[in-house]
């Protein structure tokens, strides 16, 4: 009992910065941690002898993101749902939704490796992948989705850590795991020379680890997180809540997902205008891919404050403490406003050695290591440098998910963002065929969504306070 409570944050009392901070700087560093080793999927898989290794997998990202994003979704609704129970200290019904969220992980995880192993071939060619880097997109996507069980129930037990405000602990178990993914890579890619199978793999052996370790902690837990397999479970009352908050939760990331393909899709088709179909390699599909890796970076750490504002939030809720909802709202719109700011100017600042990571670099006598650093520059110039903009539309969905109100949070990010984008790039972009024109529809989506939810959230904070007897009688 004493290990648990020395990790557990207490978000319904004590001062929100600093608890915040606590909650939030073990997740930055775990969610950074993630993307470091998928940084080193495609550092090192850039080593091989596949010239359009590094951007196979960046194609792919969008598609995996789609896929995914609907159990992480609903993984969230996990999160809410057992925060909100033990913000009312009704453990009993905390253990149910733990152990039904479990169940819920392991059947999304294999219907969604299923989808995705039968679709990856037709929506690769959907978006534009010709030639070899299509068999190596193919390939990638369809170990990476194979392994998708592991995925699933590795982010839902970081979700119950989560809910019980440790933080510690999931950046412990992948700061493991990641080493075993880093080391596989090197082993696979350099010494069995292997290319995007090699990092694939790599990736699903972590991913299984890490599930292992993470629910064996949780089956050591002597409070409501408490997980034994004995009592295994389909509480369809627990069910349904998870699924009203995770649902929309799940498709609300699922359409970013498939407005950002929308996007890639585009790149490619700038790639195609400007390159000859005999080049090596396809440099504005590298260039790009360089750069939305190094902003999975930037966007992770601004997410992980996204994430403890849903956990406080909900544990607030459940403990019916609204003015302090309030004042969480504020700092996290604050905090994460601050990461943004500041990482994103590091990584304009340190542009040159950050890209040549990934092996783009300017050249005098290279016509495609150019092009390849001009793209992207242009990316970076264009959704890097305001980067901070997204922390108005981050909190304000946490906020929104925290509370309960996910479809709203859904509708207004489907509208504000996603729909933008898609009639973006069918008018704006395909007018004048740029990159310029492509990447600015991200700052405005931003902003308009972003005003959007914090009204909202407003607005709904207010009226849940009216209303404060029915939400007791429905907790």
């Amino acid at each position: 009992m004493t290990r648990t409570l020395r990790r557990d944050v207490d978000m319904t009392s004590g001062p929100i910065l600093v608890n915040l901070l606590r909650f939030s700087l073990p997740l930055i560093f775990t969610n950074l941690l993630q993307m470091l080793y998928n940084a080193t999927d495609m550092i090192v898989v850039g080593l091989s002898s596949e010239a359009d290794a590094v951007g196979a997998i960046g194609t792919t990202s969008s598609f995996v993101a789609l896929i995914v994003s609907l159990f992480i979704g609903l993984s969230v609704g996990a999160n809410v749902v057992v925060a909100r129970h033990i913000g009312a200290k009704d453990e009993e019904r905390a253990s149910r939704a733990v152990h039904t969220s479990t169940v819920a992980a392991l059947i999304f995880g294999v219907v969604g490796a299923i989808v995705g192993v039968l679709i990856a071939r037709p929506v690769m060619v959907l978006m534009g992948n010709e030639g070899r880097l299509l068999e190596l997109s193919v390939l990638y996507t369809r170990i990476y989705f194979a392994s998708l069980p592991f995925h699933s129930l590795s982010n839902y037990a970081i979700a119950l850590h989560r809910a019980k405000g440790d933080t510690q602990t999931p950046l412990a178990v992948l700061t493991l795991s990641g080493i075993v993914n880093v080391l596989l890579n090197i082993f696979f890619v350099l010494v069995c020379d292997m290319s995007v199978e090699g990092v694939a793999i790599a990736t699903a052996v972590a991913a299984a680890l890490s599930a292992v370790v993470l629910y064996g902690n949780l089956m050591r837990e002597t409070g409501p997180c408490h997980f034994s397999p004995k009592k295994l479970c389909l509480d369809w009352a627990e069910m349904k809540q998870i699924l009203l908050v995770g649902v929309p939760s799940g498709i609300q990331g699922a359409l970013f997902a498939l407005s950002n393909m929308m996007i890639q899709s585009s790149i490619i088709q700038v790639n195609n205008a400007l390159c000859d179909p005999g080049a090596s390699y396809q440099p504005v599909v590298k260039g790009n891919a360089a750069v939305a890796n190094l902003e999975g970076f930037v966007y992770t750490a601004v997410n992980a404050v996204t994430q403890a504002t849903i956990s406080f939030t909900s544990q607030n809720l459940g403990a019916l403490k609204f003015d302090r909802i309030k004042r969480i709202m504020v700092t996290s719109y604050a905090l994460d406003f601050t990461i943004a700011l500041v990482l994103s100017a590091l990584l304009v600042l340190f542009n040159r050695p950050l890209l040549a990571l990934y092996g783009v670099a300017p050249s005098a006598t290279d016509a495609l290591a150019q092009l390849t650093y001009d793209s992207a520059m242009t990316r970076i110039l264009w959704t890097i440098l305001p980067y901070g903009l997204i922390a108005t539309m981050e909190i304000g969905s946490g906020v929104m998910r925290g509370l309960g109100k996910t479809l709203s949070s859904t509708t207004v990010c489907l509208i504000g963002a996603c729909l933008l984008r898609v009639i973006w790039t069918k008018t704006v972009f395909a007018h004048h065929g740029t990159l310029e024109a492509l990447f600015l529809v991200y700052p405005i989506s931003w902003v308009i969504t972003g005003i959007s939810l914090f009204l909202l959230a407003t607005i709904s904070m207010r009226r849940m306070r009216q209303e404060k007897i029915g939400i007791i009688h429905e907790l």
